[in-house]
């Protein structure tokens, strides 16, 4: 299957099979091990449906470190196996039960804001679900709400579906069963972000069913800032945008007239200068420090 990364690096007793937007997947070169996956994240960040040229130096590492942290602490069934992995992505990579992934994005949402506050300002819904007047971007939604999408090929956008279009592509019970569990993560993991002053807005998470135990079982990353919209607990205001732990560094330097870059254009965006690929790294390593309680070590 082709992915964005031709030059996944070579892995002793692996071989690459695919390359996301931000991971590279490997398969055991031993072809008779047919149920283990190796995930590996790469320093690869995009923007508007766009990987850039630049990298941001330990993304991966954040993104696999603060995944494994989550993992420990939810009370739900994770891919992970071994973090015994090839000295040359150790700390960025995860040796995973290989899913039959579910082709429904799990997001809830526990505030207004981004695609969920467009759609609100137009019908007064989210995904079709009636939500009251007077919300404002940055509005808490008590309880918090689950609204799919459908997952688009690498390179295109995501398409935001009902809960009884999700029943109709996986049926009924795993749908239920998909929306109890992603509303759990949030919960837990709101909770436990709000006591390390952080505001978890929002969140996507995927789930596979595991073919040897039938389990519907949590994979690919979890809870991190490429997945997940953090904000300072310190500086929250509704009725404002909110300053994030992710790359808004990078989308508000790319749509500045600083770039150059018109993100209409269908052309390639230009390279981020050093300050920005800076600031967005201080970011993603302040949002594990902060969560996990943990100095970040590259």
């Amino acid at each position: 299957m082709a992915g964005f990364a031709a030059d996944a690096p070579a892995l002793d007793g692996w071989t690459h099979v695919y390359s996301g937007k931000v991971r590279d997947l490997y398969v055991p070169a031993d072809a008779s091990i047919t149920d283990r996956v190796l995930v590996v994240a790469s320093d690869r960040i995009s923007a508007y449906d766009f990987v850039l040229a630049s990298e941001i130096p330990d993304k991966g590492k954040v993104l696999t470190q603060l995944s494994l942290w989550w993992f420990e602490q939810l009370e739900v069934p994770n891919h992970v196996v071994s973090t015994d992995v090839p000295a040359e992505v150790a700390g960025r990579a995860m040796v995973c039960r290989k899913l039959d992934m579910y082709p429904i994005e799990c997001i809830a949402r526990g505030y207004l804001t981004g695609s969920g506050l467009a759609e609100y300002r137009q019908s007064r819904t989210v995904c079709s679900l009636p939500l009251p007047e007077g919300l404002v971007d940055g509005s808490r939604l008590e309880p918090a709400i689950f609204t799919p999408s459908a997952k688009a090929e690498v390179g295109e956008h995501d398409e935001n579906i009902t809960y009884e279009q999700t029943v109709e592509r996986v049926g009924a019970d795993v749908a239920a069963e998909l929306r109890r569990l992603t509303l759990d993560v949030y919960t837990t993991a709101e909770r436990i972000a709000r006591d390390r002053g952080i505001v978890l807005a929002d969140t996507k998470v995927e789930f596979g069913m595991d073919p040897v135990t039938g389990r519907i079982t949590l994979g690919d990353e979890v809870l991190t800032p490429d997945s997940s919209r953090f904000w300072d607990a310190e500086t929250y205001e509704p009725g404002r945008s909110q300053p994030s732990f992710d790359k808004q560094f990078v989308r508000d330097w790319l749509t500045s007239a600083e770039s150059g870059w018109d993100r209409h254009s269908g052309q390639e965006p230009p390279e981020l200068p050093a300050d920005i690929v800076e600031k967005t790294r201080a970011r993603y390593i302040e949002a594990y420090e902060r969560l996990t309680g943990s100095v970040f070590t590259a």
